[in-house]
């Protein structure tokens, strides 16, 4: 073999033992949207979900968490990921401005199909801007994953960690 052949000489793959296939995965970011409720009545009327999430990323502080989310509290996530970090933040499911328009036959934003899509949309959406490696150092998204309470004054910046 010359010496450019050996430079350029695949490395042989190392055959994966059974420890390796069914020992928990090196670095893991799992997150659910699950249970959607409705609360309130009229104009005071809101569905929120539930976010559950697990990891082992030595970034987030804790392991396992769950917490209640409003749309609403997706678009604050969104507009300060935009804002602070310098990812490509991707879209949320749309408002569906017309299901909340009044005198509908139906129940407009707060139908079940509905809900369920936009609980699918949702969930696809926090599991992209959290796989993003840029975007697990936000505050913001850590405290959305983890806070009961999101501090909407809050300082944005990195997660630091020592």
């Amino acid at each position: 073999m010359t010496t450019t052949q050996s430079a350029t000489a695949r490395i042989q793959p190392k055959k994966q033992t059974l420890e390796d296939a069914y020992s928990p995965p090196a670095n893991f970011l799992e997150i659910d949207i699950a249970d959607p409720q409705t609360h309130g009545v009229g104009k005071k009327r809101y569905t929120d979900y539930e976010v559950r999430m697990t990891t082992n990323l030595p970034v987030f502080k804790v392991k396992e968490s769950g917490v209640r989310r409003r749309y609403s509290d997706f678009e604050w996530l969104r507009n300060e990921l935009e804002r602070d970090s310098k990812i490509v933040v991707p879209p949320l499911p749309g408002k569906a401005l017309k299901r909340q328009l009044p005198f509908r036959g139906d129940d407009g934003i707060f139908e079940d199909e509905f809900i369920e899509d936009r609980r699918k949309g949702l969930e696809q959406f926090i599991n992209k801007v959290a796989g993003h490696p840029l975007a697990q150092n936000e505050k913001c998204l850590h405290m959305f994953l983890i806070e009961p309470v999101i501090d909407k004054n809050y300082v944005p910046g990195k997660i630091r960690t020592t």
